[in-house]
Formats: C-alpha cells, sequence, structure tokens
C-alpha cells in the first residue's frame, strides 16, 4: 500500500489582536489533534491509534489550552508554555518521554512534573551533547526534586541523532521534544545541525507510540537556524498523513521568532 503524503499544515499568525473561533471540528477535545488530516479509506486504522491516544482517554483541557494559544499570539506567552501545554494533553502519569536536546533543563524538570507519581514508573531520558547543559540540568534538577523523583530521570551524554541507542527497547515513549538552536547563555557557536536533526526525527518517529508527539522548538535567528528549520518541515512533510497529523505555529511579523511545530503520531 502506498504512502500518503500532505503538506505541513499552517498557523501563521500575526500580531495584531482579533477574535479567534475555533471550527465546530475543533471544539470536541478528540478531535484537537485531526485538523490537518485528509480523508481516507483508513478510518479503522486511524480509530485504532486514536483508541490508544490519552486525548481518547481523557480528553484534554482544551480551553485552557485556547487560552494560552491567544496569549502567546498576543505576546504574553512564550513558545515554550505552548509547547508544555500541548504536552500535557498528551503526556500522562507513568509515561516515558525523551528531552532530546536538554539545555539548561526546564524542558526536562517540566516533563518530570507531568509522569511522576507515586507508582514511580514514569521516566525522563534527557541527551545533550555539551557538558555545561548536562552540568545545568542536573543542578536544576537536584535543586528542585526529592530523591524518588530524582531517580525518575536520566541523563546522557550524547547527540540527539543517538537516542535510540540510550532508551530501553521494550519502553512506550508518549513524548520526544527537541529545542533546536543553541544553548542559551552558552556558545552561540556550539548550534544543532540539520544532518544531525534528521537522524533524531527519524529516530523518534521509530519509537514515538501511537497517540504519541513529536515536539520541536526551533529557533531561526542564528547562521543554519533557518536551514535546519527548512530540514525539520521538509521531514514533516513527508509523513503518511494516515499516521501522522502534523503542524506549525510561525509568528508572520517576527521572522526571528522561533516556530513551534507538532507531529503527532496517530
Amino acid at each position: 500500500m502506498s504512502k500518503l503524503h500532505h503538506p505541513i499544515s499552517t498557523l501563521f499568525f500575526s500580531h495584531k489582536p482579533f477574535l479567534f473561533v475555533p471550527a465546530s471540528s475543533l471544539r470536541n477535545p478528540r478531535n484537537f489533534f485531526n485538523f490537518t488530516t485528509n480523508s481516507t479509506n483508513n478510518h479503522s486504522l486511524v480509530a485504532a491509534a486514536q483508541a490508544q491516544s490519552p486525548i481518547a482517554k481523557k480528553p484534554p483541557n482544551l480551553p485552557g489550552l485556547e487560552n494560552v494559544m491567544l496569549e502567546y499570539m498576543f505576546g504574553k506567552k512564550k513558545a515554550t508554555e505552548v509547547a508544555h501545554s500541548v504536552w500535557k494533553c498528551v503526556v500522562q502519569k507513568g509515561d516515558a518521554v525523551i528531552d532530546a536536546t536538554c539545555g539548561n533543563g526546564y524542558d526536562t524538570l517540566a516533563m518530570l512534573n507531568m509522569v511522576a507519581d507515586k507508582s514511580q514508573k514514569g521516566r525522563v531520558y534527557a541527551l545533550d551533547l555539551q557538558d555545561v547543559a548536562l552540568q545545568n540540568t542536573r543542578s536544576l534538577l537536584d535543586e528542585s526534586l526529592d530523591d524518588n523523583e530524582r531517580e525518575l530521570v536520566e541523563l546522557f551524554s550524547t547527540c540527539h541523532s543517538k537516542l535510540e541507542e540510550v532508551i530501553p527497547r521494550n519502553i512506550t515513549v508518549r513524548l520526544v521534544a527537541f529545542n533546536l538552536g543553541y544553548l542559551p547563555g552558552g556558545d552561540k557557536t556550539m548550534i544543532t545541525k540539520s544532518d544531525t536533526t534528521l537522524l533524531g526525527l527519524e529516530a523518534a518517529e521509530r519509537v514515538v507510540a501511537p497517540g504519541g508527539l513529536i515536539s520541536l522548538l526551533v529557533y531561526v535567528g542564528h547562521p543554519g537556524g533557518r536551514e535546519e528549520f527548512e530540514t525539520v518541515q521538509a521531514f514533516a512533510s513527508g509523513l503518511a498523513v494516515d499516521k501522522w497529523s502534523c503542524c506549525k505555529l510561525e509568528m508572520l511579523n517576527k521572522p526571528l521568532a522561533p516556530i513551534i511545530v507538532f507531529l503527532f503520531k496517530r
């Protein structure tokens, strides 16, 4: 059976106030990640995958997410806050998640708070090539977590392109997140690159479970950033429409603002 492809869907935002009213199909939380797809003959395949999703079992707090989106459009929320709000629609307590570029550790900590509970089943696998990033992440986690919570996070000194080499093969991964660019407050010449990012995306495609999410925050204001985004967009545009829903959020009149990309696996 041939793959069905569809270009990545786009949500373009201008920075001018307007009233945002979602279409009727979007008002149903169960359809939240379905708005980018075309009709296909694979309804049974889609239904089976969606049934395993946390969204099908427990509809997300869509009004809360809508508020974050609106505040982002009006310049009152950061892109990271949008990403975290979407993650909460997908991630459950006890899940395994991957921070493919842990940086200073703030996303790692946010992920831990989403998966940690008394069962101690949740896991966060955090990767970075830079020692300073791992040190910063470790310090933040040690300051913020108790001993039981800290045991749920594993740090790896490796490239995001090698994420399959460090995570257990028998786990169900609900989220893989990438922050692409340079380490905030660090050496701006140390940046993620298109070739390794593509390998990381291909690995994430293989490990993320149906009902899971690949999330990217792509910084484009540095040399190589726009090229890396084009690589991400080309990858997303080539994903099969019967298995993936993909969108990007981009500020039209802020060309250097980070671009948010979500790839939801059916």
